[in-house]
């Protein structure tokens, strides 16, 4: 059964090419170990709730936009490994893969694919 790693996150919004140079990096270095697809989203329409919205849950800021990106992976299994190698490859450590956001206010989670209509 396919798996999706979901995250949404606030990236400063005068980061936006700090950012997409960061997500073209790990996405190719996810794609690498196993993933087949990453997929990020810079948010246009994304409007502030009153109860609950996804500005409200990653504390986004004035200046700031949300981004929600996704990995899909084969299944859960490849995911666990290709994450696993992931973490330890060096180049984790390497100058442009610092994250341009908070990773504090990041809100993300692994999802069992239920069904997939094209």
């Amino acid at each position: 059964m396919a798996y999706v790693d979901g995250f949404v996150l606030a990236v400063p919004s005068a980061r936006k090419d700090e950012y997409l140079a960061h997500c073209q990096i790990f996405g190719k270095m996810i794609v690498e170990y196993g993933a087949i697809k990453v997929v990020e989203c810079w948010g246009n329409d994304v409007p502030q709730g009153e109860i609950s919205s996804f500005p409200m849950a990653v504390k986004a800021e004035e200046d700031e936009t949300v981004c929600f990106s996704w990995i899909y992976w084969q299944d859960k299994a490849a995911r666990d490994s290709g994450m696993q190698k992931l973490m330890q490859d060096p180049r984790m450590q390497e100058e442009g893969l610092e994250m341009p956001y908070d990773g504090k206010r990041m809100i993300f989670g692994g999802f069992d694919v239920l069904t997939e209509i094209e």
